[in-house]
C-alpha cells in the first residue's frame, strides 16, 4: 500500500464539489496521512473570480499538492500546476466521499476543461 502524506483542496459549496473552480464559496482542504484523512479545514474563496486571484500561491503555501475540481478552464489549471498543484477535473458530489474515492484510486482527471470564462 502506497503511503500518502499530502494536502488535497476541493472547491466547495454546501459540502459538495462546486462545479466552477473560479466561483466556489470556499475550499475544503484535507490533510491526508497514510491512507486516511487526518484533518479538514476550510479556506474562504477570494473575492471575485478565483482564477485571477492569488489562490494558487496561497494553496501552495499551505502545502496543497492536489486540487480535485469540477469544471476548470485551462488557464486556471496552468496556474495551479505552475504552483506544483496537480489538477483533477470532472469531480462531483460530497467532498468527503470524493477524497475517500481519490485515496482509493477511483478518481481520474476527465480531461475536460471549460472553453470560456463563464463556463457553468
Amino acid at each position: 500500500m502506497k503511503l500518502i502524506n499530502l494536502k488535497i483542496a476541493v472547491p466547495t459549496r454546501d459540502g459538495v464539489v462546486d462545479d466552477h473552480f473560479g466561483h466556489c464559496a470556499y475550499y475544503t482542504v484535507f490533510t491526508v496521512v497514510g491512507q486516511s484523512v487526518a484533518g479538514i479545514e476550510t479556506l474562504p474563496s477570494p473575492q471575485g473570480c478565483g482564477c485571477k486571484s492569488n489562490i494558487a500561491s496561497v494553496l501552495e503555501a499551505m502545502g496543497v499538492k492536489v486540487m480535485l475540481a469540477g469544471n476548470m478552464g485551462q488557464g486556471a489549471k496552468n496556474v495551479l500546476e505552475s504552483h506544483n498543484i496537480q489538477v483533477v477535473r470532472g469531480c462531483s458530489g460530497p467532498v468527503e466521499e470524493l477524497v475517500k474515492s481519490y485515496l482509493a484510486g477511483k478518481v481520474e482527471d476527465s480531461g475536460d476543461s471549460c472553453d470560456h470564462h463563464e463556463c457553468h
